[in-house]
Formats: C-alpha cells, sequence, structure tokens
C-alpha cells in the first residue's frame, strides 16, 4: 500500500491554478467578493470579474470587474478544483 503524499501548494501557485475559476476573497474592513479571477501579481493584487461585494455580511451589489489591493487581503479561498 503505497500511499502518495502531495506537497503542499505556494500561494502564487494556488493564484495561477484558479485563475478563470471562482474565488472567494476575504479582505480588511469586513468586506469579501467572490467571483471569477481574472488575473493577479506577485503582490497579490486580484483582478476579479463578475464580482459580488459583500460589506458586514450585506450583500452590495455585483460588479463587472474589480481590483482588490493585495495588502488588503486577509484570505483567498479558490474553488475545490483548484486542487484537484
Amino acid at each position: 500500500m503505497s500511499r502518495q503524499v502531495q506537497q503542499p501548494l505556494k500561494p502564487l501557485e494556488v493564484l495561477r491554478r484558479a485563475i478563470t475559476k471562482p474565488i472567494m476573497v476575504d479582505v480588511r474592513g469586513n468586506r469579501s467578493y467572490s467571483g471569477i479571477l481574472d488575473g493577479y501579481d506577485v503582490y497579490m493584487n486580484l483582478v476579479i470579474k463578475s464580482a459580488s461585494e459583500t460589506i458586514n455580511g450585506e450583500n452590495k451589489g455585483v460588479f463587472d470587474i474589480i481590483l482588490v489591493r493585495g495588502d488588503n487581503v486577509i484570505y483567498v479561498s479558490p474553488s475545490e478544483e483548484v486542487f484537484q
């Protein structure tokens, strides 16, 4: 019974795999965004398409495209398919 151990992914590798896939991003100020990851850079600035904004648990609307500045990011949660 050999079991293959999977190495943990580095953050930028997770973002690379998440391009064109759904993600959820939690940022400072009790805000979160969910949408399709369209781009990123080494500073973790994120471009999200069809982004739904939530502030303090209340949905504030959907935007065609937004830029989330990397130093405001608390966490990024990609869809499950990124890890397969």
